[in-house]
């Protein structure tokens, strides 16, 4: 047995870190359905996409190219926190007496505390170097925000962030985290653009969704010249710069001998999930034996309960029409703590593999799942975002299968963000005000009646 396969934890040098992302388009079965202009119905063309996003980003958006360059200047970012450990939880294996063995890859080493900064960092580039000076972006719980306002920082970008308006108050410490690093960040909906003061006026107690915080930012980002419009998970340039997870922990797990059976990881808009998950979905493409487990919460249930067909990506209609497993554009969550997961679609590309039945999802109530993440502080001294904190629940649902039947499995999942800005969530747990909330199928198919004509 070598060193690596004793460890604890997992690491790589930085020359080890990978070059290149991954591509997961290259090799669907199936390629994508087009989007759409939501105002015409036609395919969307790169002059569509330019007042949102720089040219780089259209082009990585459509791209099929198997490996995309990580460009040097991102890189350069990238080494501040990169690469990130993979850990053995040792601890939590011996706690459940199973014979399976449990890696995690720990993304909350970034200083934005989640993953979310590796795509923000690469934005914010390519936007800069097309001499963007100011974006606008969305924000669930507050980890994409952060992260823009991080990398908005670093590169000299403004940064206008509107989050969703339980978040804005169930995490404020979220709000200081933006600030601190230059950026505004305002509750959505907000009286500072027309989509958030028709929501105010519909209902003037709103709590906000993620969909109506995107009309939002996209409606700053079309209105003003110098701004574009970044988004945190669901497209597919968006999940193409996580993989640098997934790859990183390809390497790490080699150097331990292993090679995972199931793969998990939780999923809002994809980008958690996409960024452990697409690197191996290439090897169970090319005939590997490895299993996947998207995990959401039953609140928010857009795998499980939703359906698959095109539908805009934000309230107002006014982001792009994409085929994706959605619950309805007019879908308004409940103000469950896991605010990342509260997105209304799903990221097409992993849309596509679950409709291809290559990987499978589960949606979790969040009191089992917040039971799940006090047992794995307590065993690997972390105390985790509840968005990941679903993944953990996910990965000790299989641990547990394998004391059952005896087999000892490798779970890898994705430990996307530490909770050191969610502890008012722990709390409502642990004080017993948490209740479990489940969206009922007949609310789902009331929000799909007004999905889009295509065709």
């Amino acid at each position: 047995m070598n060193a690596a396969q004793r460890a604890t934890k997992i690491t790589l040098e930085e020359h080890e870190m990978p070059t290149a992302w991954y591509n997961v388009a290259a090799d669907l079965p199936e390629p994508l359905a087009p989007p759409l202009h939501p105002a015409t119905g036609q395919p969307l063309g790169p002059q569509d996409l330019a007042p949102l996003f720089p040219m780089e980003v259209i082009r990585q958006e459509v791209s099929t190219e198997r490996y995309i360059e990580i460009p040097e200047e991102v890189r350069d970012v990238y080494r501040l926190y990169r690469a990130t450990p993979l850990m053995r939880a040792r601890r939590l294996e011996k706690a459940l007496d199973t014979p399976a063995k449990i890696f995690y890859k720990y993304e909350g080493a970034s200083p934005a505390g989640s993953h979310k900064l590796n795509t923000a960092v690469a934005q914010a580039y390519y936007n800069k170097i097309e001499g963007v000076k100011r974006l606008s972006t969305e924000t669930g719980a507050g980890q994409w925000g952060s992260a823009l306002a991080i990398a908005c920082s670093f590169l000299g970008l403004e940064c206008m962030v509107y989050m969703v308006k339980v978040s804005y108050y169930q995490k404020p410490y979220r709000k200081s985290l933006i600030e601190a690093f230059g950026g505004r960040v305002i509750p959505s909906p907000s009286p500072e653009t027309a989509v958030g003061r028709a929501a105010l006026a519909r209902d003037p107690e709103s709590t906000g969704s993620l969909g109506l915080a995107i009309s939002e930012a996209v409606e700053d980002a079309v209105g003003r010249e110098d701004t574009k419009y970044s988004l945190g998970s669901v497209l597919n340039h968006v999940l193409l710069h996580q993989t640098v997870i997934g790859l990183e922990a390809k390497k790490q797990l080699e150097k331990a001998d292993a090679y995972p059976d199931v793969v998990i990881g939780c999923v809002g808009g994809g980008s958690n999930f996409g960024g452990i998950a697409f690197p191996f979905v290439k090897d169970r493409l090319a005939g590997q034996k490895v299993q996947f487990l998207a995990v959401e919460p039953s609140a928010c249930p857009t795998l499980t309960k939703g359906v698959f067909a095109y539908d805009y990506g934000d309230t107002a209609k006014m982001a792009p029409v994409v085929q994706m497993y959605t619950l309805g554009h007019d879908f308004m969550p409940e103000g469950i703590h896991a605010g990342g997961l509260r997105y209304h679609g799903m990221s097409p590309l992993i849309s596509a593999l679950y409709h291809q039945g290559i990987i499978s999802a589960v949606a979790l109530p969040q009191k089992s799942v917040f039971a799940a993440a006090l047992q794995f502080a307590r065993s690997e001294g972390l105390v985790v975002a509840p968005e990941s904190a679903h993944a953990v629940k996910a990965a000790i649902d299989e641990a547990l299968k394998c004391k059952e039947s005896g087999e000892a499995k490798t779970i890898l999942f994705n430990l996307s963000g530490h909770g050191n800005f969610d502890m008012a969530a722990y709390d409502s747990y642990l004080s017993g005000k948490l209740e479990d909330l489940d969206y009922p199928s007949a609310l789902v198919e009331k929000c799909l009646e007004d999905l889009p004509k295509v065709g």
